[in-house]
């Protein structure tokens, strides 16, 4: 079988120019997405390209993606990535991952001794903000958590990705090894401090000195990551196959754009990644904020009023000019006064991401980015409109993503076609729509959810009338002309 590895590609590849034998497996990673394979392992490929070393890459999946790794290993652990710029593409050949594994293939113990393994320096995650199993709002370990009920029970044979690494920390203390670190690569605030949390939780429910020595010897960087990567399709992998002369089913496609901030706190060594454009700094926070304020944010916006308006892609969002402008505006008036971080040109960071949405390469769908919007907008939108609330000031197009994204969980689009509305709390959101009638009752059906909006915000009088008020003009003169008002009149009215 023809595959990437035993293949004459093309001259334009870039291709490892490195020594792979000289690889150990120094990193797990839990969660062998496109993401990852777009980001993390891209980077680390490159550190390998422009200085050799051995750090390799042991990949991971606990939950589904059998497939995917066996595939993986029929290719000798490379894989492709099409960067699509908007007037050309490049394809390269990322050999930074060494091994894999996977639970069920595998066995959940092999993982596990995998890595309690002494070279291991690293074991980052990308996991979505599901696998942290935590309550919302940083609330520490959710115990209710069927995943964490059994490793409860059963804490040395665990099922959860959290209960995993605590497992492996226990058998290295136990072995006397230096811990690994724990770096999370998902797009969570504050998303060390929330995994340490979980980590922490677990391990002091069966073993107090265990959590004492996690607690004093694991470092928990956070990390920010920036690049759009859209969902694999049919027509993504026709054109990899293109590009390649050989079919990749592991292959993925993203932007040509890169951002990776991390704190650089790591107990047992790392990759080079500063020499190649990573930031290593002492607070990632603030960078987390703009990211999610301003490119998370307006995504967010464009995909619920997007959707419904019928637009398919945040790119076709671009070509119509009242979108554009909209998410320029929430941008700069209402997201960036909020953000801490100082001598970052926040204008020239909004004209960029801009220009990346209007990529007509990159397809990344609406519906995709609109899911799982209860876990997003308390970070995305709602901790800038108390922002708003505190200094008195104005927030209409934060108000109107939030209708926006009410309308959608409706679960109808502008046109009357239904959406499929996925989302971790789906079933709930859906009880909440049928017992309310379409409007204010619906509005403050969704406010109710406390889980989403707490208990304060929805007791704020300008942002219930701003919500409510944008999502009746929602319902009567659909999104597309409601953006339209918005930027010709300045507020919705």
């Amino acid at each position: 079988m023809k595959t990437i590895e035993n293949s004459q590609l093309p001259a334009s590849v870039q291709r490892p120019t490195y020594d792979r034998h000289q690889l150990k497996s120094r990193i797990v990673h839990l969660g062998f997405g496109a993401f990852h394979r777009a980001h993390q392992a891209l980077l680390t490929n490159r550190v390998l390209q422009q200085s050799g070393g051995d750090w390799g890459i042991c990949e991971v999946n606990l939950f589904g993606g059998e497939v995917l790794i066996e595939t993986l290993r029929q290719q000798n652990h490379l894989y492709s990535v099409l960067e699509k710029g908007a007037e050309s593409n490049q394809a390269l050949i990322i050999g930074s991952v060494t091994e894999s594994l996977h639970s069920e293939l595998d066995g959940m113990e092999s993982v596990i001794e995998k890595m309690a393994e002494p070279q291991v320096a690293i074991v980052s995650m990308t996991i979505t903000e599901k696998g942290y199993c935590v309550l919302p709002g940083g609330g520490g370990l959710d115990v209710s958590n069927a995943l964490i009920k059994a490793d409860l029970l059963q804490p040395q044979q665990p099922k959860s990705a959290i209960g995993v690494i605590v497992e492996a920390l226990r058998r290295r203390r136990e072995r006397g090894l230096v811990p690994f670190t724990v770096l999370s690569c998902d797009n969570i605030p504050e998303n060390g401090h929330i995994v340490k949390q979980a980590v922490i939780g677990l391990a002091k429910a069966s073993n107090a000195e265990l959590a004492d020595w996690i607690n004093q010897n694991v470092p928990f960087p956070s990390t920010m990551v920036d690049r759009i990567v859209p969902a694999i399709t049919d027509e993504t992998l026709a054109e990899i196959e293109q590009a390649l002369g050989v079919s990749d089913p592991c292959g993925i496609a993203c932007e040509p754009f890169i951002q990776w901030v991390v704190e650089d706190n790591f107990i047992a060594g790392r990759p080079q990644w500063e020499t190649i454009g990573a930031e290593l700094v002492d607070n990632v926070l603030p960078y987390e904020e703009m990211k999610l304020r301003m490119l998370n944010g307006s995504h967010s916006f464009l995909a619920y009023l997007g959707y419904l308006a019928g637009y398919q892609h945040i790119n076709d969002c671009m070509t119509d000019s009242a979108y554009r402008t909209a998410a320029h505006r929430l941008m700069l008036q209402e997201q960036a006064p909020t953000l801490s971080l100082k001598n970052v040109d926040l204008a020239s960071y909004a004209d960029r991401l801009i220009e990346r949405y209007s990529n007509p390469s990159l397809k990344h769908r609406t519906w995709q980015i609109a899911m799982d919007g209860t876990q997003k907008l308390p970070q995305r939108m709602l901790d800038s409109v108390r922002w708003h609330l505190a200094h008195n000031s104005s927030f209409d197009c934060l108000a109107l993503g939030i209708a926006g994204w009410m309308r959608y969980v409706g679960g109808m689009d502008d046109a009357g076609t239904v959406i499929d509305v996925r989302d971790p709390m789906a079933e709930r959101l859906k009880l909440v729509c049928a017992s309310t009638k379409d409007g204010i009752e619906r509005v403050q059906g969704l406010l109710a959810v406390e889980e989403v909006f707490g208990a304060a915000l929805p007791q704020e009088p300008r942002f219930v009338e701003a919500v409510t008020r944008s999502y009746l003009v929602l319902m009567v003169q659909g999104a597309k002309n409601t953006v339209h008002q918005l930027v010709s009149q300045g507020s919705i009215q």
